[in-house]
């Protein structure tokens, strides 16, 4: 059956239930988070997490307060620790000069909002599209590695990077911030269950589906 987005996720839904993404207490832990998973696992990025929860709280200001030295360490488990350390500093600066006033920090910026966000040093496609979703409630579709796997079985051609998805997935207007959010987090569920070995997707629930993209 060829699916439209709206239909895939209505789908998807109905055969999971709601994924619950982001699982996280705050959105500063959501921020963290998505700057921490950049290019590792979810493993390695909760030790960093937790390391980090353990020192401070993950209250922003106790991050920003402690030392180039002490964030290396705190953040190493992540991988890419000096890169992504620099990156914790930029993007919670950036938000402690809005007061964390997250409604406020969308309205201000509106259009340009995503292009703020990318100028923050370590903020690329994607982790700029999981603040956009899960931070400021823009729905946004996160054109990861599992949204392009799944749409490569789903008949969609051409998906080589972040770019080639993004460019052509707009979400609906009436998809609204929940559901871009719970989307996100059905394709990521459902990528970790049907994906490895790769024709376990022929068992699954979309295995006679096409998306109309």
């Amino acid at each position: 059956m060829q699916l439209t987005i709206t239909q895939l996720y209505q789908k998807m839904r109905r055969q999971m239930g709601p994924s619950g993404w982001w699982p996280a207490d705050s959105k500063e832990e959501i921020v963290i988070g998505a700057i921490l998973i950049q290019n590792t696992n979810w493993r390695n990025a909760d030790r960093a997490l937790n390391l980090l929860r353990q020192a401070t709280g993950l209250q922003p200001d106790r991050i920003l307060a402690l030392t180039m030295d002490q964030l290396h360490d705190l953040v190493r488990p992540a991988g890419f620790y000096r890169n992504k350390s620099k990156a914790l500093v930029s993007v919670l600066s950036w938000l402690a000069r809005g007061n964390y006033d997250y409604p406020a920090i969308r309205q201000h910026y509106g259009s340009r909002l995503r292009q703020e966000l990318r100028a923050l040093h370590g903020v690329g496609p994607e982790t700029a599209d999981v603040l956009l979703t899960y931070i400021f409630d823009v729905p946004t579709f996160i054109s990861d590695k599992y949204a392009r796997t799944l749409f490569t079985y789903l008949g969609v051609t051409g998906l080589t990077d972040y770019q080639s998805l993004s460019q052509r997935c707009n979400l609906p207007d009436d998809f609204t911030p929940a559901m871009a959010k719970d989307f996100h987090g059905l394709i990521d569920e459902f990528g970790k269950v049907y994906f490895h070995p790769r024709d376990k997707f022929a068992t699954s629930f979309l295995s006679d589906d096409t998306l109309a993209l």
